[in-house]
């Protein structure tokens, strides 16, 4: 009996022990891991900077007037936004892989030109049928043409400003 409760015990602190060990390390690797595509800050005002001469074209010769230079959205719009496009990528029977952001801009108004704009279109591949035994190579990141996209960010304050505001 007593090597029975030995084994019993034995068990349940190495259940618990191994149970602990995997969930803080997979909470560290979790942590720990960067995102692909990032870039430092010195990158940031590198390319901020280097569309200085494309903006004052726009604004100068186009527009004539200071165009916007960023667009801004909280986490819960995009975070809002992502749970929304996964739900119709899924209707229309697709698998949200991603999100392209696009650079547009409004139409002309008589109050005035209209300035840039940046908004979110989402991308997917076909959903295929689970029974498949052969995968399929159905790609991925294309536009979901009749998904609804993402736009009306805040701009910049002044919406000319560069990096950063």
């Amino acid at each position: 009996m007593k090597k029975l409760l030995t084994l019993l015990i034995g068990l349940v602190l190495g259940i618990a022990g191994t149970y602990y060990y995997l969930t803080s390390n997979e909470n560290l690797e979790f942590m720990a891991q960067q995102p692909k595509g990032l870039i430092s800050p010195e990158e940031i005002k590198t390319l901020d900077q280097a569309y200085n001469s494309r903006h004052t074209i726009i604004s100068d010769s186009l527009i004539k007037t200071p165009d916007n230079r960023s667009s801004w959205y909280s986490i819960d719009e995009i975070e809002s936004y992502i749970a929304y496009a996964k739900q119709q990528a899924d209707s229309m029977g697709y698998t949200l892989d991603g999100l392209r952001l696009y650079a547009g801009a409004y139409p002309d108004t008589k109050e005035g030109p209209g300035l840039m704009t940046m908004f979110f279109v989402p991308t997917g591949s076909k959903k295929v049928s689970e029974g498949a035994i052969l995968p399929t190579l159905q790609g991925g990141g294309n536009d979901l043409q009749g998904a609804d996209g993402l736009n009306k960010g805040s701009g910049g304050e002044p919406p000319s400003a560069n990096y950063p505001q």
